[in-house]
């Protein structure tokens, strides 16, 4: 009984431990990151032909997305989104994995934020 206890107890702390979690893009607004970051993470010329307000482009697949990184402050809350919602859902998982104390993936991306428009 004792050893399943400690694993209830273990598995709330891991569930508690996560900082990571979504909330539709429909859902998101500008007031959102007055005290944090938003990070497209779709290629440049996905970017180019249109962004959301804000937004910092930081290619998921162009290889140097792990660097651009390195100068965010992981204490602030970090916003991604992409094109449908694949590529900042492991951006996400990345960013969380590596200290940052709040991170929203913007279910949907971009494509669902127009399509409220």
């Amino acid at each position: 009984m004792k050893i399943y206890y400690t694993l209830l107890l273990l598995f709330f702390l891991t569930l508690g431990c996560s900082q990571s979690k979504s909330k539709p893009i429909t859902e998101f607004s500008q007031n959102d990151i007055n005290n944090g970051i938003l990070i497209d993470v779709r290629t440049s010329q996905e970017y180019q032909a249109g962004h959301l307000e804000n937004a910092v482009n930081m290619d998921w697949l162009g290889g140097d997305f792990a660097k651009n990184i390195q100068g965010l402050d992981r204490e602030k809350p970090v916003y991604v989104y992409c094109q449908k919602g694949g590529r900042s859902a492991k951006a996400a998982s990345l960013l969380d994995s590596l200290g940052f104390k709040k991170v929203v993936d913007l279910e949907g991306g971009y494509n669902a934020f127009m399509a409220k428009e």
